[in-house]
């Protein structure tokens, strides 16, 4: 008796680096090297060994690659959420940049705790990322030991310090909260309420705001805390529960969409924004300057960071010179009809 045959077609053999060289016309040693180490090789060569690639279907094995080069052409970009659109033009560029300089961008939620942010990076670390981008720089003693023990270059950004990790791009946001104040004892409020999301970089622009407000004499009428992340809902329950506490004059949000929430629930109880409450926001988003009213807020350069961000990692890693570990991009206070 014979044993029927599989009806399922053996898969075809995977194309190999030998199928490549023979397609290019060029040496397995050669066709390597363009695929590794580019930068070595000349240029039309490895346009040759690209289109014969393309042409036999071959897939360069990365690991492989990495082991021989000690490379592996990732980097892990970590941020909070993805969710809030705060992110998304320094994630979009810093994944245009690396993928301009060769690199694949590996992008993880850590959420808003040090310790869920420390296992994810003790986790990324097993797959031998070249570089690591961070967002802020208040990291848990367990992620600062993983980092430093792993030796891989390291960018933190969206905020500021002297003492970074290794390198970092942003802004202080003490800085940003104290330019706030200024700006509200210029335009003569003196009965602030705070609609502020509960996470320790809008704490600190609390901080700075408070103070330069305190110079003056002025406290701050009423505070709301909400959970992150912020949203529009937040913003209009954040002024609802404000207004029945007190009266203001002004209302200084930590971010664009609770401040847009706030407008939403003062219209709709018939106030007038800012004739009866002004209100001011954070972050400049897409429809800051589009809402109307259009939105009193402050502008951070978020695609410049990013771009900023990824240069110096694909620098270091490339063992590019650079004497500006630490950059600091400021930040524009704009304002609008809001305040």
């Amino acid at each position: 008796m014979t044993t029927p045959k599989s009806s399922r077609p053996l898969s075809p053999r995977a194309p190999t680096l030998d199928d490549v060289a023979r397609a290019a016309g060029l040496s397995s040693m050669t066709v390597s090297r363009a695929l590794n180490t580019p930068q070595l090789v000349r240029p039309k060569t490895v346009e040759k060994v690209l289109a014969a690639v393309k042409a036999t279907g071959y897939i360069p094995n990365a690991l492989a690659g990495g082991l021989a080069s000690r490379r592996s052409r990732l980097v892990a970009v970590v941020v909070p959420q993805i969710s809030n659109s705060m992110f998304v033009d320094s994630i979009q560029s810093l994944s245009d940049e690396l993928a301009a300089r060769g690199y694949h961008m590996l992008l993880c939620m850590s959420g808003y705790t040090p310790q869920t942010e420390a296992e994810l990076v003790a986790t990324l670390l097993s797959r031998r990322p070249d570089g690591i981008v961070l967002t802020g720089i208040h990291h848990s003693t367990d992620l600062r030991k993983v980092i430093l023990n792993a030796n891989v270059p390291v960018v933190e950004i969206w905020d500021q310090t002297p003492t970074p990790l290794d390198m970092l791009v942003g802004f202080s946001h003490e800085k940003v909260g104290r330019a706030i104040g200024q700006f509200l004892i210029k335009k003569g409020y003196r009965k602030p309420g705070l609609i502020w999301a509960e996470d320790r970089r809008a704490g600190q622009r609390k901080e700075g705001l408070c103070e330069a407000l305190s110079s003056q004499d002025i406290a701050v009428a009423g505070l709301v805390e909400v959970p992150l992340p912020a949203r529009l809902k937040l913003g209009r329950e954040g002024l609802a529960t404000l207004l029945a506490g007190g009266e203001y004059d002004v209302i200084v949000c930590s971010s664009d969409t609770l401040a847009q929430g706030a407008i939403m629930e003062a219209e709709s109880r018939g106030l007038r924004v800012p004739d009866d409450l002004a209100v001011m926001g954070f972050g400049d988003l897409d429809f800051a300057a589009c809402n109307r009213p259009a939105i009193s807020t402050v502008s951070i350069d978020r695609a410049d960071m990013g771009l900023r961000a990824a240069t110096l990692l694909a620098n270091r890693i490339e063992g590019v010179a650079q004497d500006d570990a630490i950059q600091d991009i400021g930040f524009t206070l704009i304002e609008r009809e809001s305040a």
